[in-house]
Parts: C-alpha cells; sequence; structure tokens
C-alpha cells in the first residue's frame, strides 16, 4: 500500500514553475477589488461563507430592490433552506415518470415530451417545481426624511461602494439629506449570519434604524421566490426577547427555521407588521450594529459583532493565502490583467456560491434558476477547481452529497435492471429526479464522482480518501459498467435513449455520443486504480467494458458529436447552418462537448483528429449559441493539443455568454429563436434588453463560467499528467509573465 501512495504522488512533481519569491497575494487580490459609484442594475454585489449569500444593493444592504434588474432580486439563500408547497395529492416519482421502451423493457423515465404536458399532467409540475429554494429574509435600511417618509433611491447622492476581497467586507458609503452614511457588511465564516454596522448622523437623529422583513414563497419561484403579499400564508413567532436580541421561529408550510437578530447594544425591536421588525437604538449615538443569524434549529449564543467582524477578516485572508495562485502582472499581453481580475473575482464568487453541503445550483445563492434546484452535470465546473487550486476542503464539502445518496442511486438504477449508482441530473437535496423534455436523459454526470474523487485523491492520496470515497467510486463504476449494452457487432454501445451533453438531440434515437464514450471508459479505468490502491483485483467486467466500448465516431477526418449522425458536418459546413444554426436540421450550437473528450479528460483521442475537429468548429460552430463554460472548456482542449495562443483566445472569446461584468459574473443569454427549448420560463427576460436585438437575457449570472474558468487556468498554470514545462498552457512569445504557485496538475 506504502508503494501505491508513493507512485501516486508521483503525478504532482509535473509543471511546477520556479519562483524567486512568492506571489505577493495581498497585492494579487487587492487590485481587483470591486468599486462602484453608482449603481449596475445587472450586479448587485454578494457577500457569504458557501452555506449562506447574501445580495446587496448599493447601500449594503437590500433597501432598494427596484433599482435592480427583475432578474437580479435581492436575497438571502442558504444551501439549506428549502421548501415544498402542501402535496394534498401525494405525488410520488412514480407519477412523474413515462414508461420509456429500451430494447424491447419498458423503463421508467421522468419525461416530459414538451412542457405544456404539465398542464394535463399536475404530478409533473409539482415534482419539478418541489422542493425549491426560498429567501429567508431582507435586511435593510430604514431610511426616513425630516417628514418621517421612506427614502427614494433617486434622493442618495455620492454613492461609493467597495468590496474589499482580502476581508470580505463591503463597505457602501452615500449622502442622504445632507447626512454621510457609512454601512458595512460581512457574513461570519461559520455561522449563517449577516453582520452589519452603520455610522451616520441619522441614527442618532432617529431618521436611520435597520430593518428586518420575512417574506413567504411565491408560486413563481424563478429567479426571486420571495412573496410579499400573502403574510397570512407564513408565520413568525417571537420566541425571546432582550435587550439587545429578538428571536423568533419561521414556519413556512411544512418548512421551518429560525433566526435571530442581536444588535451592539440596547435596542427597540419595533414590530412593522406580521414579517417584520424596526431596530433602532435606546441611547444616543450615530453608529449600530446588527447580526442577522439564520439557522435550522434554534440559535445559540452568538458572537458581538467585533468578534465576527475579525473571523471573517481571518477567514478570507486564510482562504487568499491558502492553494494556488496565480499573477500575471508584468505581462505584455493586453488581455493579461483582464484575465487576472477575472480569475480573483471568479474565486470570490465561487467561495459564496460553489462550495457548500450540496452541489451548487447555476446561479448559487444569487437568484433561482430550475427552481432553485442543482443540475448534478454541472457539479465538476462549479466545485471541482477548489482541488486543481490546491483547497479540495472547499470540493469535500458538497461531495459528500453523493456518499448519502447511494442507496436512493442505487435504487434508481436497479429500477431500469442496472447495477450500480445511477446520479439523475436535476435535483434538490431529496436526490429526486425532476420531470424534463432533457433531464431524464442526460449521462454524461455519471463519472463525475470518480472525477472528483480523483482530484481529492491526488490533492490528499491517503487510506482515509480511499476509505471516505471507495464505495462512491465503486457503485458508479458498475453503472458505468452496465448501462453501456453490446450491440449487434458485439461493441459497447451507450444509448438509447441518450441526450449528450450537446442537448438538441433526440434521445430515443441517438447513440454513441463521443465524450460519453471517453469519460465512461476513463471513469472505468480510473475506478479500477482505485481498487488497486485498495489492495483489491481488478473487475473484469469493468475490463470487458474498457476494451469493449465503441471508439468515438469520425467521418472525413473529423469527430462526430454522436455516431448516430453522421452527416453532421455536411450539413453543418452547408450554407444554411454553418455559423447560424437556426434551422431545425442545423445541430452545430450548444456545447461542442466531444471536444471535452481531449482536454477535460486524457482521453483515448487521436490528438490530430481532435485538432481538425477543432478547426471546424471554429469554422462552422454557431459560437452565438454557446454557453459560459463552453470557452473555458475548449481552451482545454487546445492546451493539451500544445495550442497555448488558441486557449487563450478561446478565453477571451467574444461571446453574449462570455462578458465578465464589474463584480466578475457573467449572464445567460441565448438567442431568440431557441430561447425557450429547454427551459418554459428562466426568469422574465426582456426581447430587447442589454444584449441588443434577436437575444434574451435569461439570467444575470451563470456560475459554470466561472467555475469552468478557473478549471482552464488552473489547467494552463498548472498542467496535467505528461505536460512539459511551467505553465504549459500559456504561450511563450514573451508577452505573458505567468507566476503560479500551488497548483496541481489536472489528470
Amino acid at each position: 500500500m506504502r508503494r501505491v501512495l508513493l507512485a501516486g504522488l508521483a503525478v504532482f512533481t509535473l509543471a511546477a514553475p520556479t519562483l524567486a519569491q512568492p506571489i505577493d497575494r495581498h497585492a494579487l487580490v487587492s487590485r481587483h477589488d470591486v468599486k462602484l459609484t453608482k449603481v449596475d442594475p445587472s450586479a448587485p454585489l454578494m457577500v457569504g461563507n458557501g452555506q449562506i449569500g447574501f445580495t446587496a444593493d448599493i447601500t449594503g444592504l437590500q433597501t432598494f430592490p427596484e433599482a435592480y434588474s427583475k432578474i437580479a432580486p435581492l436575497l438571502t439563500e442558504a444551501q439549506w433552506a428549502w421548501h415544498a408547497f402542501p402535496n394534498p395529492n401525494n405525488y410520488t416519482y412514480a407519477d412523474g415518470t413515462t414508461p420509456i421502451d429500451v430494447r424491447g423493457t419498458k423503463q421508467p423515465y421522468a419525461y416530459m415530451k414538451d412542457w405544456n404536458e404539465a398542464e394535463s399532467r399536475p404530478a409533473l409540475a409539482y415534482l419539478r417545481e418541489n422542493p425549491h429554494r426560498f429567501s429567508l429574509g431582507r435586511v435593510a435600511l430604514d431610511l426616513r426624511d425630516k417628514a418621517g417618509k421612506p427614502a427614494k433611491f433617486e434622493d442618495l447622492t455620492a454613492t461609493e461602494q467597495t468590496l474589499d476581497l482580502w476581508t470580505g467586507v463591503l463597505t457602501s458609503r452615500f449622502v442622504y439629506d445632507g447626512e454621510a452614511v457609512t454601512v458595512r457588511t460581512r457574513v461570519h465564516p461559520t455561522l449563517d449570519m449577516i453582520v452589519v454596522d452603520v455610522d451616520s448622523a441619522l441614527v442618532e437623529q432617529g431618521r436611520l434604524k435597520l430593518s428586518v422583513k420575512f417574506p413567504g414563497v411565491s408560486k413563481a419561484l424563478n429567479p426571486d421566490p420571495s412573496d410579499w403579499t400573502h403574510p397570512e400564508l407564513h408565520t413568525t413567532k417571537v420566541t425571546g426577547e432582550g435587550a439587545a436580541r429578538l428571536d423568533v421561529a419561521r414556519q413556512l408550510d411544512a418548512t421551518k427555521y429560525f433566526a435571530a437578530l442581536q444588535a451592539d447594544r440596547a435596542v427597540d425591536f419595533t414590530a412593522a407588521g406580521p414579517h417584520a421588525y424596526v431596530v433602532a437604538p435606546k441611547a444616543k449615538g450615530r453608529t449600530l450594529g446588527l447580526e442577522v443569524a439564520f439557522s435550522r434549529a434554534a440559535v445559540s449564543k452568538l458572537p458581538t459583532v467585533t468578534v465576527a467582524d475579525q473571523a471573517t477578516r481571518a477567514h478570507w485572508k486564510s482562504y487568499w493565502t491558502q492553494g494556488a495562485a496565480v499573477d500575471f502582472s508584468g505581462s505584455t499581453d493586453p488581455r493579461a490583467a483582464e484575465l487576472e481580475r477575472r480569475v480573483v473575482l471568479s474565486q470570490y464568487l465561487m467561495a459564496l456560491n460553489g462550495a457548500g453541503e450540496v452541489p451548487p445550483q447555476e446561479e448559487g445563492l444569487f437568484s433561482n434558476s430550475w427552481n432553485g434546484k442543482f443540475h448534478l452535470e454541472m457539479h465538476p465546473w462549479h466545485a471541482g477547481h477548489f482541488a486543481l487550486w490546491n483547497k479540495p476542503e472547499y470540493l469535500e464539502r458538497s461531495l459528500p452529497w453523493y456518499v448519502g445518496h447511494l442507496k436512493d442511486a442505487k435504487a434508481r438504477a436497479a429500477s431500469h435492471g442496472l447495477k450500480g449508482a445511477w446520479w439523475p441530473k436535476m435535483v434538490g437535496p431529496d436526490g429526486v429526479d425532476s420531470p424534463s423534455k432533457v433531464s431524464p436523459f442526460i449521462m454524461w454526470q455519471q463519472p463525475h464522482p470518480i472525477w472528483m474523487s480523483e482530484l481529492i485523491w491526488r490533492d490528499k492520496p491517503t487510506k482515509a480518501t480511499l476509505a471516505k470515497y471507495g464505495q462512491l467510486v465503486s457503485e458508479t463504476a458498475d453503472l458505468l459498467a452496465s448501462f453501456p449494452h453490446r450491440d449487434n457487432k458485439g461493441r459497447f454501445v451507450i444509448g438509447p435513449p441518450v441526450i449528450p451533453v450537446q442537448e438538441n438531440y433526440d434521445p430515443l434515437t441517438t447513440f454513441n455520443p463521443a465524450f460519453e464514450l471517453e469519460y465512461y471508459r476513463w471513469g472505468l479505468e480510473t475506478a479500477q486504480q482505485w481498487r488497486v490502491r485498495q489492495g483489491l483485483a481488478r473487475k473484469p467486467e469493468w475490463d470487458a467494458v474498457i476494451k469493449g466500448l465503441a471508439p468515438m465516431a469520425t467521418k472525413d477526418g473529423l469527430y462526430l458529436p454522436t455516431e448516430s449522425t453522421p452527416n453532421f458536418w455536411d450539413v453543418a459546413k452547408s450554407k444554411d447552418c454553418s455559423k447560424h444554426a437556426v434551422g431545425e436540421q442545423c445541430m452545430n450550437r450548444d456545447h461542442p462537448s466531444f471536444l471535452m473528450a481531449y482536454g477535460l479528460i486524457p482521453g483515448k483521442a487521436d490528438p490530430e483528429t481532435m485538432r481538425r475537429t477543432l478547426r471546424a468548429v471554429e469554422s462552422d460552430w454557431d459560437l452565438r449559441q454557446t454557453w459560459g463554460w463552453d470557452y473555458p472548456m475548449v481552451a482545454m482542449t487546445a492546451a493539451r493539443l500544445n495550442e497555448p495562443d488558441k486557449a487563450v483566445d478561446w478565453l477571451f472569446f467574444e461571446a453574449k455568454n462570455n462578458k465578465f461584468g464589474v463584480t466578475g459574473m457573467t449572464p445567460r443569454v441565448h438567442l431568440e429563436e431557441h430561447a425557450q427549448a429547454f427551459v418554459p420560463t428562466a426568469g422574465e427576460g426582456e426581447k430587447v434588453g442589454p444584449d441588443g436585438p434577436g437575444y434574451t437575457r435569461a439570467a444575470e449570472t451563470y456560475f459554470p463560467s466561472n467555475g469552468s474558468l478557473l478549471a482552464a487556468v488552473a489547467m494552463m498554470a498548472g498542467g496535467w499528467d505528461g505536460s512539459k514545462g511551467p505553465t504549459p498552457g500559456f504561450p511563450k512569445d514573451g508577452k505573458w509573465t505567468v507566476r503560479a504557485e500551488g497548483f496541481k496538475p489536472i489528470p
């Protein structure tokens, strides 16, 4: 066993550049602090700790939600905060399934032929919408003019806001009615607690107080699940009140949670309705500090505002000083500073939105999409980078979710007559698959637990790692070996039914998607390596599938997205489809996922065939219809093909979904012709919005963009198994000065 562990360590010595001196982490991070002097309607700032996220307006709290885009709500969401509407009909997963013929047997799939089917089968709508995330509360300023009327947003002047990334503290300043106001906001690192302090003469004048309100849950759910119009549908009960603290118990249907409001001095807690409280100091003074803690259980003793502030600062200093870092200062390529900004801000955002106890949803804790449920096929993009950046503990916050749901995943596989653990696509914390036109047939998430567990092993090659994730790897591999079936040529093939990563395929006729073939093969081989590390023999049935899986299909020297579309490139290159995949016959849109077979993983692809295929994507793909994670994904393929110039170009590809705003977020934008193809309502997108005519903006953020960027940069800076020299994914043209430390090579 000791020899095996030491052998595992050998891969970590690759691509480690020699540094004259360590990177100045404080300078690296602080030069990308976010500074605003006016509202960006698409980008309220966030503070959080991975478990809870707090979205703040220009005042540092949630005072003026009307100043922001309809798809940028001001929310307080937690990874544990889930609600379900009453289920009087007792719908179960079985009520949302449809029998699908799979080679002569009927198998249950949570399949909807179209979105309108939910109207005739209400179980589909209920199971898709429940459970869902909700907002815990709204913390705001209660700001009044001299006549006692609420302040209006347009009455604020001299607005100035700074997010200090090194400390995690958001400082907001403005002038109201001639008086300066300073608000500092942060979130405690281990408690789900917003910490705020205010400094202004308006506090002493009694015109600035703090407000805490608790919403119900809206039937709309997306992007804002808050309901402020039906107070009778939920309850807020005071369970304790002292000179500086108020405790309440909240109930929304069967969902219960608790909140505690603790001030830094004696205050009055005045009810402002059945679900709202205004907090004002009893004694004279221009400052007021308040902590608002949320919990699944009654809140115990809380630290003071000062202690909470110190803990927050210490946490963020630790976050930035531990793990890997990359510094592009000294580069003459004009894109270098912007890449560094995107990387630093993405590290901050993913610590808030991708590092909780359950796999993240695509909009994290910023807003709701798909009812707040998470998409397991996106989990590696959200959180895999943490291990590559030598912060495996952040990935390990959510990875155990799979271990806890092994029983459910095995039951799902058994219902299809298969062995092992079948992981669904769109789920809530209960692990139940959600009805969809697409989700039940997506299968590229199946090897993900193996990929993520392997990253943990490479960071921590210990017996404890093998014990913690060994069963997860093994059960997942059993599914990878049993889902493919033999065709009449004796090959193991995948599908039908299957929908590839590129989701615009008919599940009932599609087979052998390129990436899935290579990913299953890689997953099974990696699982065999885990058995060897555990002192076990290789499984013959796994080896049979590794050897017998069909190769990726080719035609005219190019890889095909699926074997079932042999004329794919002929149609894609036609004048009707090339770069303009609007017609139904044009499949050259969405994710060019076959490229991942020699990028994200070291598949068995022929490098030159993959290089020609990448050229075909560049010349004929409709890149208007790609998603935020596609550009770093392609960059990883270019890097593995030893095309570092192309890799950087792809990171900066000019597209609606690759624009990193002032806070580091990217939007989710769809070409109108296909905006409703996958999701019937993904927010209140505007026909002619910030992206121009012909596009619909469905969300103001899409965090797989940030996570995939971090994964790609980690690969380009830290290398991959078999790469040579330091920072192998960056050009050696003299324009790039890349100082990297602490990275782990990607497989």
